[in-house]
């Protein structure tokens, strides 16, 4: 299935939504205000050591202190896994960390010491010493003539390991080399940062999204990717040339009047993420409810009555229901505990079949997942691995007024919808000023910390934009006059 990706970029933020004919599949967002810390390498110092939970606190310079369990300790699993914590680690040691997941909720940051280091075709395990091939490239006897081709390539004074990835099981050997030098250069640069820092302090960063999207994202299905900011093209034309050669025939750039996300839909279905109901096409819903521990999806016929009879209609509703529950868990980033509650069967093909679609359509999730089938109580239980925060939770905050029961988009969403708002108006009218009218919370924002981006933008249209705070209004609520 061919698939486009499509990458919004204002100063503010970067939005990459993946699409496949014509419906979007993945959605990913970052801020610069509050970029992620997975893969992002550490050097860290330990605060305090808890032998009753045999995990550590380590401080690497966040908000809150990060935490190593003995599980993630490399140098307890040398020793051969016996050793408690206390044994393997003192407080106010110095230690390289990489984070392996984001602090989610109320929870820091999760770090490893056992690091790895992404590129195009492989995974870098400088602590390892095998090579490990993806489960998803064809048969045993292509992984090992991969695994056979890769160790020629590795030099002789090579101590790491390497993990091949899925998309280079067409690769050739020149991007094999040219993947290991970038990846042991990398390695390198994080050891000589080490040697010259003081711990709490960062010595690799993570590539940024768009970046990411040409490492990580681009497969040989994918036919074009779209940007509509010419600076960005030009760093991802720059990046691709020396790093991702194959891929930068693919980049082009949107210049169109009408905003790249509006034409596509992407929009509304960013919308339609962040809401409980997603309706389907027959006729039945989807509610989705997200805890911090779980979340959980109820399968409802709605106004689908079918046309034969009710264990047809309650099938077909559960087969529908199991393709867009997959897409919704990539759209939404939902992890943890996942409970599914299709409509009851009495059929037991039905039921198997359902689990059958329900596990083809995850099949093109880049998370790793396990579904556990049905329950005694006719649920489906299922994990999808948490790194990063839901979709959810990056784009909005608890209500104050309903205390935490529900959620509203965040002041910086909403000026960001009012940037966006401002440009669809300056392409349709030709008005002498604009005048933003919304919330005091999100005016604030807007005369402090996105001034800049407020002034860029007014001189970008060449027309005044004034700013008037109005106290009833709701938090989501603005509006934008032309004078």
């Amino acid at each position: 299935m061919s698939e486009d990706i499509l990458i919004n970029f204002t100063p503010q933020e970067t939005r990459v939504a993946v699409m496949a004919q014509g419906v979007v599949q993945e959605l990913h967002i970052e801020r610069t205000a509050g970029r992620g810390y997975v893969g992002n390498v550490y050097l860290g110092r330990i605060c305090r050591i808890l032998p009753g939970m045999q995990s550590a606190f380590v401080d690497i310079g966040l908000d809150r202190t990060a935490f190593l369990h003995i599980a993630d300790v490399r140098q307890a699993r040398d020793a051969g896994g016996d050793k408690p914590i206390e044994k393997v680690l003192t407080e106010g040691q110095s230690i390289i960390v990489q984070v392996i997941k984001d602090p989610i909720g109320s929870k820091g940051a999760r770090l490893s010491t056992q690091v790895s280091i992404a590129g195009r075709m492989l995974v870098y395990l400088p602590q390892e010493k095998h090579i490990g091939i993806s489960q998803r490239i064809g048969d045993e006897v292509d992984r090992e003539a991969l695994r056979i081709r890769l160790e020629s390539l590795i030099p002789a004074d090579e101590s790491g390991g390497y993990i091949v990835r899925t998309i280079a099981e067409q690769a050739c050997d020149t991007e094999f080399a040219a993947d290991i030098a970038y990846l042991r250069k990398i390695w390198r640069d994080i050891l000589a940062k080490a040697q010259t820092s003081a711990p709490p302090t960062w010595i690799y960063r993570e590539l940024m999204l768009a970046e990411r999207v040409l490492r990580d994202f681009v497969h040989p299905e994918t036919t074009r990717i779209v940007v509509d900011s010419r600076e960005t093209l030009q760093k991802l034309q720059t990046f691709a040339s020396e790093y991702t050669p194959a891929v930068a025939g693919l980049i082009e750039h949107y210049d169109g009047e009408r905003p790249l996300f509006d034409l596509h839909g992407v929009e509304d279905e960013i919308e339609k993420a962040l809401s409980r109901r997603v309706d389907l096409k027959s006729g039945g819903y989807l509610i989705f409810d997200q805890t911090e521990a779980m979340a959980t999806i109820d399968v409802n016929t709605g106004g689908f009555v079918g046309v034969r009879n009710f264990d047809e209609t309650v099938f077909k509703t559960n087969l529908e229901a199991a393709q867009t529950i997959a897409r919704q868990l990539r759209l939404r980033n939902l992890g943890g505990i996942i409970i599914v509650d299709f409509i009851d069967m009495e059929n037991a093909e039905h039921r198997q079949a359902v689990l059958e679609e329900l596990q083809k359509a995850l099949e093109r999730d880049h998370t790793r997942l396990t579904v556990n089938g049905f329950t005694a109580l006719g649920l489906v239980e299922m994990t999808r691995k948490r790194t990063r925060e839901s979709l959810a939770h990056v784009l909005c905050e608890p209500c104050p007024t309903c205390t935490g029961r529900g959620e509203v988009k965040t002041p910086r969403t909403i000026a960001y919808d009012i940037f966006r708002e401002l440009m669809r108006e300056a392409r349709q009218f030709n008005a002498r000023e604009y005048r933003v009218l919304a919330c005091p919370a999100v005016i604030d924002l807007l005369l402090d910390e996105e001034s800049q981006g407020l002034a860029m933008l007014s001189g970008f249209i060449e027309k005044p934009v004034s700013l008037q705070a109005e106290p009833s209004y709701a938090p989501e609520q603005y509006d934008i006059v032309l004078l």
